[in-house]
């Protein structure tokens, strides 16, 4: 299969096409997979602008996660009491490193709604984490974007050689997903002040400043 029988649209509205998949893809968590690839495949050849390719990326993987970083914000009332206090060494521990940790978040193909939800549910600073993010998904959209088309698609096109129908990377997209979102259900879960009292003793402590 070809890897462009991925996407087909019209070359015109590519960069719509792509803003919209980067949203959609970044809104839901643990599937930025499909803006990934696009990006890659609009990257080859001259017909796109590289940096307005790695720019609208950007902007629309960072404006969705903002609201995903939101929904945590506020969603910390729906969670039960017993929830919440298995929860907040965690937060505490990615406040402490809030920038740092939404930056390496974004910047990596990681799963990063596993940094920005609990980012959300401490309460970090809204600003910091929009221009932490937003940092780090320019970088990472401009690795993809200079790879692939210095590179070509010659780091991912034998995955597809064996593979005759788009369908079947569709559902592998939604597998993916469904796997990560289970991490995420675990993550709530787990008990983080067990965990946390072996690792980083400090975020046990009710009264650590970084609970504010």
């Amino acid at each position: 299969m070809e890897f462009g029988e991925i996407f087909p649209f019209a070359p015109e509205d590519g960069l719509l096409i792509l803003a919209l998949v980067n949203f959609i893809g970044s809104l839901i968590p643990f599937v930025p997979l499909p803006g990934f690839l696009l990006l890659a495949t609009m990257s080859v050849g001259n017909e796109y602008n590289l940096h307005a390719l790695a720019l609208i990326s950007a902007v629309s993987a960072t404006f969705a996660k903002q609201i995903i970083f939101y929904i945590s914000f506020k969603g910390r009332r729906i969670m039960n009491e017993k929830t919440r206090t298995r929860m907040r060494p965690f937060e505490r521990l990615v406040k402490r490193y809030g920038a740092a940790a939404a930056f390496v978040a974004a910047a990596t193909p990681m799963p990063d709604d596993i940094i920005f939800i609990p980012l959300g549910l401490a309460k970090y600073n809204p600003k910091r984490f929009f221009i932490a993010t937003l940092t780090g998904k320019i970088i990472l959209m401009y690795i993809i974007v200079f790879i692939s088309h210095y590179v070509g698609l010659s780091f991912i096109e034998p995955f597809l050689e064996d593979v005759d129908d788009p369908a079947t990377v569709y559902i592998g997209i939604i597998i993916f997903a469904a796997i990560m979102t289970a991490v995420i259900v675990l993550l709530l879960k787990l008990d983080w002040q067990r965990i946390m009292a072996k690792f980083a003793p400090w975020t046990l402590d009710e009264n650590n400043k970084d609970e504010s």
